[in-house]
C-alpha cells in the first residue's frame, strides 16, 4: 500500500468515525438515496471540520440525484424540509438537531459584470469538486458505495495538514466563478489560523475589484462570519492589504493615517484592531460572542481620518471624531444592508464612546451619571465594554489610573441604580397629569413640559409628584408670562 494510500484511509477513518459519532442520521440518509439508486457524499467544509474532529450539526451533501428527485427523498426523511435553493440544485432538510443541505451536482460561475451565478448541473463528483473554492473543501466523502469513500482529487488533506490555503483549480479561475471566494479566503484564515497561498494571495489583489459585482447581502455575512471567528485580526489584515476592504469597508484601510516626524499620533488601524481584541476578551460580560461590540469596537475610530487636524507645533486633533464616525457607520452598515437594530446599536456606541473622558478624573456628579445611564440604554454594558477596551496605552500607570476611574463610574452607577431606578428614567409626571395640571389638550406643549421635568429629574433625581407639580407650574407661568 502506498504512503499516500495510507494518509487518506487513516483521514478516510477518521472522518467516518466523526461522523458516525457526531452525525449518526447521515448513514440513513445515504441509505434512503442509495434506495433510490442514487449516490451521496458529504462534501466540503463538513468533510474538513470531520478530519479536525469538530463537525457540527450542519452537513453539506452532494449527489447526482436531480433537484426534484432530492426533494422527493427528503420529505421521506426529513421532519421538516424546504426547497428555496431549488434552482440552484439545492434542497434543505432538518431531522432531530440536524440540519442538511443535498446538493446536485454543478459547476457555478459569474459572468463579467454578472451579479448572479450561472448554474450547470454536473454528472460527476470530480467535476463538482473542481469548482469548489479551496482544496480544503474539495474533499468528498462518498456513503452510498459497499464501503465509505474518501475523495480527494486536489490533495486538500495535504493542504489541510499544512493549513494552507489554495485552490482546485487556478485561483484566477476560482475568483471568476464567485469573486466573493476572496473573502471567503480572509474569513477561513481568521477561523482555522491557515495561511494563503502566495499565488491565491496575487490573485485576490489583481482581482479584488471583482467584488464590486457581489451582492450587499452576500458581503455583508461573510464579512459578519470574519469577524465573528476567533481571530478577526488576521481576516481584517488580508481584507485590506489585498484592496478588498477599500471596495467593501473603505473606512477602515482610511485608519492607516501617515505618521510624520513632527505631527505625532497613534496608529489609528493598529489601535483599533486592538479595541476590538480586547472588546472579545470582555464579551462573557455580554453574554459571549457579540456582534454589536465587535461592529462597534472595530469601527469606533473611522471618523478620524475626516477630522484629522494638525495642531501647530506638533501634534495631531480629532475634535468631534466620535460624532463624525457614528453618522460613517451609520451609512456604511446601511450599504451593506445590516438590519435597523444592529445600526442604530452601533452608531449610538460610536457616538458615546468619549463620554467617559469627557468628565475628567472621576468628578462625575449623579446628573452626569444620569445621562450617562440614560443615553446608553440597554446597551449600558455594551459601552462599559468598549470604554475598557479603548484603552491601549503601554504606559501601565496611566492604564491602572482609567481602569480605577472606570471602576468608581460603574460602582457609582450601581449605587445609584438602587436608590433611583436608573434604567426606568422617566419623568416625575406623565402627559395626561402635565394636560390636567396646565389645562391644555396634545400639543407641542406638552413634549415640551416633559423635556423640562425630565431635565429636571435627571439634574437632581426623583423629585415627587408635590415638587414637581410646583416646577411644572412655575415652567409654564414663566412661558406665559415672560
Amino acid at each position: 500500500m502506498s504512503a499516500k494510500k495510507v494518509i487518506l484511509g487513516a483521514a478516510s477513518e477518521l472522518a467516518l468515525r466523526t461522523l458516525v459519532e457526531r452525525a449518526p442520521l447521515a448513514s440513513s440518509l445515504a441509505e434512503a438515496f442509495k434506495k433510490e439508486g442514487f449516490r451521496l457524499a458529504l462534501v466540503g467544509g463538513p468533510v474538513r471540520d470531520a478530519i479536525l474532529g469538530r463537525l457540527g450539526n450542519d452537513l453539506d451533501f452532494t449527489t447526482d440525484a436531480p433537484p426534484h428527485q432530492t426533494k422527493k427523498i427528503l420529505k421521506t426523511w426529513a421532519d421538516h424540509t424546504w426547497d428555496t435553493g431549488i434552482l440552484f440544485g439545492t434542497v434543505a432538510g432538518k431531522r432531530g438537531d440536524t440540519t442538511v443541505e443535498v446538493t446536485t451536482y454543478r459547476t457555478e460561475k459569474y459572468e463579467e459584470g454578472s451579479r448572479k451565478p450561472d448554474v450547470e448541473f454536473g454528472e460527476t463528483i470530480e467535476g463538482d469538486l473542481s469548482r469548489r473554492d479551496f482544496t480544503v473543501n474539495s474533499m468528498a466523502l462518498e456513503l452510498t458505495g459497499e464501503t465509505p469513500e474518501f475523495i480527494d482529487p486536489f490533495n486538500g488533506l495535504s493542504d489541510l495538514g499544512k493549513k494552507v490555503l489554495r485552490t482546485p483549480a487556478s485561483a484566477e479561475q476560482s475568483f471568476s466563478d464567485d469573486p466573493l471566494r476572496m473573502m471567503r479566503a480572509a474569513r477561513f484564515a481568521s477561523q482555522l489560523g491557515f495561511t494563503i497561498a502566495p499565488e491565491v494571495i496575487e490573485a485576490m489583489q489583481s482581482m479584488s475589484g471583482r467584488i464590486s459585482i457581489i451582492s450587499a447581502e452576500r458581503v455583508r455575512d461573510e464579512f459578519i462570519k470574519l469577524l465573528m471567528s476567533n481571530d478577526p485580526r488576521i481576516g481584517i489584515t488580508i481584507l485590506v492589504d489585498s484592496g478588498l476592504a477599500d471596495l467593501m469597508l473603505p473606512e477602515i484601510p482610511k485608519l492607516r493615517l501617515e505618521i510624520d516626524e513632527h505631527h505625532h499620533h497613534k496608529d489609528v488601524y493598529e489601535h483599533s484592531i486592538t479595541v476590538l481584541e480586547q472588546a472579545i476578551s470582555q464579551e462573557e460580560r455580554l453574554g459571549g460572542p457579540n456582534l454589536v461590540i465587535r461592529l462597534a469596537a472595530l469601527l469606533h475610530d473611522i471618523g478620524k481620518p475626516k477630522t484629522r487636524n494638525l495642531i501647530a507645533g506638533g501634534g495631531v486633533s480629532f475634535h468631534h471624531h466620535e460624532v463624525v464616525g457614528a453618522r460613517l457607520s451609520k451609512a456604511r452598515m446601511k450599504a451593506l444592508r445590516f438590519d435597523n437594530e444592529t445600526i442604530e446599536a452601533v452608531e449610538t456606541l460610536i457616538a458615546l464612546h468619549l463620554r467617559f473622558h469627557g468628565y475628567g478624573d472621576g468628578e462625575w456628579t449623579d446628573s452626569a451619571v444620569r445621562r450617562y445611564v440614560r443615553d446608553a440604554g440597554d446597551l449600558l454594558d455594551h459601552l462599559h465594554v468598549l470604554t475598557r477596551a479603548d484603552c491601549t496605552t503601554r504606559n501601565t500607570k496611566k492604564a491602572d489610573h482609567l481602569a480605577r476611574t472606570y471602576d468608581s463610574l460603574e460602582t457609582r452607577i450601581s449605587k445609584l441604580a438602587e436608590e433611583e431606578e436608573l434604567s426606568q428614567i422617566r419623568p416625575d409626571l406623565d402627559g395626561a397629569a402635565v394636560m390636567s395640571l396646565l389645562g391644555i389638550k396634545p400639543s407641542a406643549d406638552v413634549g415640551k413640559a416633559l423635556d423640562f421635568l425630565m431635565e429636571l429629574r435627571m439634574e437632581h433625581g426623583p423629585l415627587g409628584e408635590e415638587r414637581a407639580t410646583e416646577e411644572l407650574l412655575q415652567w409654564w407661568k414663566a412661558r406665559r408670562h415672560p
